[in-house]
């Protein structure tokens, strides 16, 4: 869009007033695991100019996106596009996982070497090292906030629509211009969505025995090493955890023994 193309500033044209530059973003999977797709809507208030601006004067908005094949420095881009501006910026989410890992376990992970509380390496380590760098070089502050996915949000559902067709492989018409001739009411941002709480984890039931059957021989064993060293490299060996004396009676049956019958040995 040339400059004489832009559309005459009134109050009534489209644009709002916004403090802060205002990101949307959202990335697809197209199967699990699969083709991925990234999106991300920039909105650049009036008197903050965007790189390549072609539209000086007046709020600016920016669509990205691309493919899980492109280079991961793109998928930074979002990020790039206000590395250098001197404003605050209101990012605009539906992932969980992204919100509390720049905000809260990436710090832990830096100083565990970038390892998990379980001591596994962290996935996509480039990327968060990234982020933390380009978050924690700006002057001025990123604020990061929860939109739940697939409530009609505009930003969002526009962000997922360009992610899933970057997921297909499929061409982006990318928009880049001023608010007023958006199609999308993504102003004003949506009002705050609390964070959802962390599922607990669910332990998993302490085994009251392993049972093992090797050529017709039943076995109960009291810890898994044993049990596997048992039926290990053994062809048609069964095994099976038992929660409790009911449970080893039911693995018996199902192994089609009868559990009055049949000998278990210790």
């Amino acid at each position: 869009m040339s400059r004489a193309e832009l559309p005459a500033k009134s109050s009534d044209s489209g644009s709002s007033p916004l403090d802060s530059i205002v990101i949307y973003t959202d990335g697809a999977c197209s199967g699990n695991p699969g083709p991925g797709g990234w999106a991300a809507i920039v909105i650049f208030p009036d008197g903050i100019i965007a790189k390549e601006s072609v539209v000086p004067g007046f709020d600016e908005v920016v669509e990205l996106g691309g493919s899980e094949y492109s280079t991961t420095n793109n998928r930074m881009e979002m990020l790039e596009f206000i590395e250098d501006s001197h404003v605050h910026t209101d990012i605009y989410t539906d992932s969980v996982y992204v919100i509390r890992g720049i905000t809260q376990w990436a710090f832990g992970w830096k100083r565990k070497g970038w390892k998990t509380a379980e001591g596994k390496d962290v996935l996509n380590k480039d990327l968060w090292q990234s982020l933390m760098h380009l978050v924690g070089t700006r002057k001025h502050k990123v604020a990061w906030h929860y939109c739940r996915g697939h409530q009609g949000t505009p930003g969002n559902e526009r962000c997922d629509e360009l992610s899933v067709l970057a997921s297909k492989g499929h061409h982006l018409d990318l928009y880049r211009g001023p608010l007023s001739g958006y199609n999308f009411a993504v102003v004003p941002p949506p009002e705050h969505q609390p964070l959802p709480e962390m599922k607990s984890k669910v332990e998993k039931p302490k085994a009251f025995s392993y049972l093992s059957d090797v050529s017709g021989v039943v076995m109960r064993h009291q810890d898994w090493t044993s049990c596997e060293q048992r039926v290990k490299g053994r062809s048609g060996a069964k095994f099976k955890k038992a929660l409790n004396l009911d449970d080893e009676a039911h693995i018996l049956r199902s192994w089609g023994l009868d559990p009055a019958r049949t000998k278990i040995k210790e």
